[in-house]
């Protein structure tokens, strides 16, 4: 069966590079959130989100390591395919975890892992400049790739904890450098983290491919957030970033309809939730 001529004509076609970025070119807000098992996966395509990622960040809210480092390839693997059998409509990104992609060939096995394994159509990787001949060598190889800026969770021992990036003007200058040398090399899309809001709109501005923000500030083509910050299931101290959608409704799929809603119409991210 040519699958794809079915979803092409569906009521609820799949979400693909070339919707991300019509989606840009008409200022339609692209609405992200992270998952990590099938049953919430559904929930999630219930909720009509555009995008999937299968975070590291599953190290934190369902491993309960303190950072993101322990995460290894073998257990993206094993969420992604567990949130692909429960998706239709949204594109599925996976995440690269630490020093799984430390050289272009280790990381061209590792996305090819993700992808034939994991089911996942777009990879994402955190690094600037550094990251340059990666994302080029993985492009070249027509693997999707999300470049991730900012703060970046896989360095937090380096970095010296979990802090707003691009605050003074050389920093800032040079995460807008690092972003477009990375679309140069062939990234699909670029995910900025925890920056200035004013930054985030600079890039987005700058770039033509999709940018997502989360703490990135209003501007950014579109927001993720975390499924467990947003169904306010993670314990204790929360960023400033996220939001509780459950407030006021009855059940996780009205609290993840209100997200995308709230995303496409630009009433999240509020003043509150930006550095």
């Amino acid at each position: 069966m040519y699958t794809h001529l079915q979803e092409r004509y569906a009521t609820r076609p799949p979400v693909t590079i070339s919707t991300l970025a019509r989606m840009k070119a008409e200022q339609q807000k692209i609405a992200c959130v992270t998952a990590y098992d099938a049953s919430f996966a559904a929930l999630v395509d219930e909720s009509d989100a555009d995008l999937v990622l299968v975070g590291d960040s599953l190290g934190m809210v369902i491993q309960g390591h303190a950072t993101t480092v322990p995460v290894t390839l073998d257990d993206v693997i094993y969420h992604c395919k567990a949130v692909s059998r429960g998706l239709y409509r949204p594109f599925l990104m996976a995440d690269m975890p630490f020093m799984t992609y430390a050289s272009p060939e280790q990381a061209l096995n590792n996305a090819v892992r993700l992808m034939q394994e994991g089911g996942a159509k777009m990879v994402k990787l955190e690094g600037g400049a550094s990251q340059v001949e990666i994302v080029e060598f993985l492009a070249n190889h027509d693997i999707a790739v999300c470049a991730h800026l900012g703060l970046k969770p896989q360095s937090v021992h380096k970095a010296g904890g979990f802090r707003v990036q691009g605050r003074n003007e050389a920093a800032a200058e040079q995460m807008m450098h690092d972003a477009k040398l990375l679309e140069q090399a062939g990234a699909d899309v670029v995910l900025l983290e925890c920056i200035p809001a004013a930054l985030g709109a600079q890039i987005t501005a700058e770039l033509h491919v999709p940018v997502i923000g989360i703490g990135a500030g209003p501007d950014t083509d579109g927001q993720i957030l975390v499924l467990y910050d947003l169904l306010d299931i993670t314990t204790g101290r929360k960023p400033r970033f996220s939001r509780n959608f459950m407030v006021g409704v009855d059940s996780p799929l009205q609290a993840l309809k209100n997200y995308v809603t709230a995303v496409r119409d630009k009433s999240y991210p509020a003043p509150e939730h930006c550095f």
